[in-house]
């Protein structure tokens, strides 16, 4: 039985007479008037549904500009507005989980004249930031954090006999992770006044997966669901008084016999209320104030859309999830050129599996983003998809090496942070050959500090018996994944960033590394540069400066951050004036802090500069500016660097 969900609008690319120059829709007028959330309440029915024509119309056609997170706002365009109606931020709270569907939040508190600078440096942030804006209650930008975070609001308020509302906003895909079950097991003990939104679309970034997915799916397609949307249109005409409560128990009722016997949510102690239509506003916005009133723990399950109203992001929920910018007509994006990192991996790890039947592949709902897609096609019976459960990934994947297969586990390193209880008590005590790969190990760019993956080397190399690589191209990449399907010593990791590579095509036949060996690229006397992955080519930058002016550098690609190639570094550091160290991560308790340690331990009183991100949480924008402004360049490393060598005559 097919989702059950009201008409789509009208798509929003208008065509022109000759239907050959598709256009979107550029009246903004109500849109362009608001100023704060108070301008919303004052709307009636019909200026409410010309609003959400106008919020997506101005979504796609400044993301096309921008990239970001398209489908997941499309599909909350109702939902917001409805909350907007009701509730009064900034003394009501709306924690949104994860919070990347917050741009129509934004353009609804005083931010839309700002919405075309989402995701730019200085511009607005893609997710809700506290720092942003009073309306922003709660920043985050990983899953599984609304339920708890709002919980905490709601548990404050009542110790200190306030009267405010919260509303907790989740997609369903939030409802695999562990932090949501954890909440939901304790919110009936701890408030009696909580509202949760349950956004079901089937989509987190891919396709949900699991026995919650299933279950909700069922809640969407049973039988009796007609009834509780006829029951629910009854409520939009009947508002007021004891009308409004009879036939709100009517629905309570109908949903009741929708779930049992498997009332999962009432079991818990909130009381359940839907699935409704998430996309009829005049619906929303009357539930909503009827939930309001309500003195006990709610959960309201809408069915949404990811992507609604904007053909090419429901055709490719997850590529709409979130992306660069597009061709606003057909949704199409310019090839980067060179496959990317992740690219390189995904099709690297299902080669070897092809040949190595050991080799497995686990992901924590993210195929397309890791690009395990490519394994998930070609070889399915071995690729799982554990949804958004992150602990639970690294678990699993030490079960499956406990067996003697080969777990390939990919994650991004922000996420990865989530399984670091399991990486130390369960990977490395235990010495379990489970193969970390860290998609996005550096700066993220566009995203921001939630999803800049700048802190793995710090929260690893203190682990014992881990292994951690990075390569300096694709090439050595493919080496390295070779060599980590040979590893069974223990935990082996590899990080790599995000984007493309440098066009170092992968060797037919990955070589076997040797693990704790560098590379000496080129030998030098007065000052050594030790280049860590993606940024060695500003240790390459650097070193053609110095030799031309006149200094002899020694030129070291380190492959491996632990074991560090000890005998390599002490070497060049022995003979050198100067060592600089290159690392896409902070600085505290990074790459560079590790070579300081070993010249200490060893009485090698050879000073070490370091280039590095600095000790805070890193804005977004563009990778070029933000290297420009913290100081990760060449330039930077020369002004370093230049102070302990002496003036030497150019060569020529």
């Amino acid at each position: 039985m097919p989702r059950q969900v009201a008409a789509q609008p009208p798509n929003l690319l208008k065509m022109t007479s000759d239907s050959s120059n598709p256009q979107l829709h550029s009246d903004t007028s109500l849109l362009s008037g608001l100023q704060s959330p108070d301008d919303v309440k004052v709307l009636d029915d019909e200026q409410l549904e010309q609003l959400a024509v106008e919020i997506r119309d101005t979504l796609i056609r400044t993301l096309a500009r921008t990239g970001g997170h398209l489908g997941p706002n499309l599909g909350v365009v109702e939902l917001t507005i409805a909350l907007h109606k009701v509730f009064n931020t900034p003394v009501d709270r709306f924690v949104m989980d994860v919070s990347h569907q917050g741009y129509v939040h934004k353009m609804l508190t005083g931010r839309a004249g700002q919405i075309d600078s989402i995701r730019q440096y200085e511009g607005l942030n893609g997710f809700l930031l506290r720092t942003e804006s009073d309306h922003d209650c709660y920043g985050a930008g990983h899953a599984g954090t609304a339920l708890s975070a709002a919980l905490g609001m709601a548990a404050a308020r009542d110790l200190k006999g306030d009267d405010e509302h919260v509303v907790a906003i989740a997609g369903d895909a939030a409802f695999t992770c562990g932090p949501t079950l954890e909440a939901l097991n304790n919110i009936a003990e701890t408030t009696k006044r909580f509202i949760v939104v349950l956004n079901d679309n089937e989509w987190s970034i891919d396709k949900n997966v699991g026995a919650i997915a299933k279950y909700f799916n069922a809640l969407q397609t049973n039988k009796a669901y007609s009834d509780v949307r006829q029951k629910a249109a009854e409520f939009v005409e009947r508002v007021g008084g004891q009308g409004v409560r009879r036939l709100a128990k009517k629905i309570e009722r109908s949903a009741k016999n929708l779930l049992f016997p498997n009332v999962l949510f009432e079991k818990f102690g909130v009381r359940y209320f839907g699935p409704i239509d998430g996309h009829n506003l005049p619906l929303l916005v009357r539930t909503f104030e009827y939930l309001k009133e309500q003195e006990e723990p709610v959960i309201l399950h809408i069915i949404t859309e990811k992507g609604r109203g904007y053909r090419p992001a429901l055709e490719k929920p997850g590529k709409f999830h979130g992306l660069g910018p597009y061709n606003v007509v057909d949704g199409s994006t310019s090839s980067g050129g060179n496959p990317t990192y992740s690219e390189v991996f995904g099709r690297t790890v299902t080669n070897l599996a092809k040949e190595d039947d050991k080799i497995v592949a686990v992901t924590a709902a993210m195929p397309g983003g890791t690009k395990l897609e490519i394994f998930k096609e070609e070889i399915p019976a071995r690729y799982f998809d554990v949804g958004i459960a992150e602990e639970h990934a690294a678990l699993f994947a030490c079960g499956l090496a406990t067996q003697g297969l080969k777990p390939f586990l990919a994650i991004y390193s922000t996420f990865m942070q989530r399984a670091y209880d399991m990486i130390i008590h369960d990977m490395a005590l235990q010495g379990l050959p489970v193969r970390l790969c860290m998609d996005r190990g550096g700066l993220s760019g566009d995203d921001g500090p939630t999803h800049h993956g700048l802190f793995d080397i710090g929260y690893l190399r203190h682990i014992p018996n881990i292994v951690h690589m990075q390569p300096i191209d694709e090439d050595e990449f493919a080496d390295m994944l070779w060599t980590m399907a040979q590893y069974e010593e223990g935990p082996i990791a590899v990080r790599y960033p995000r984007g493309v590579g440098t066009g170092a095509q992968p060797k037919e036949s990955p070589r076997l590394l040797e693990i704790g060996k560098g590379e000496l690229i080129k030998d030098g006397n007065d000052v050594a540069l030790i280049g860590l992955g993606f940024v060695h080519d500003l240790a390459v930058e650097a070193a053609e400066e110095l030799e031309k002016q006149g200094h002899s550098v020694a030129l070291v690609n380190p492959r491996f951050i632990k074991p560090l190639d000890e005998e390599l570094i002490l070497e060049v550091a022995k003979r050198c004036k100067v060592i600089c160290t290159f690392e896409d991560h902070v600085l505290k308790n990074g790459f560079g802090a590790s070579i300081i340690e070993l010249l200490h331990d060893a009485g090698i009183d050879t000073p070490v500069e370091r280039v590095g991100w600095p000790d805070e949480f890193v804005e977004h924008g563009k990778v070029d500016i933000l290297r420009e402004k913290h100081g990760i360049t060449a330039e930077s490393a020369l002004e370093k660097i230049l102070p302990y060598l002496p003036t030497k005559a150019a060569t020529a």
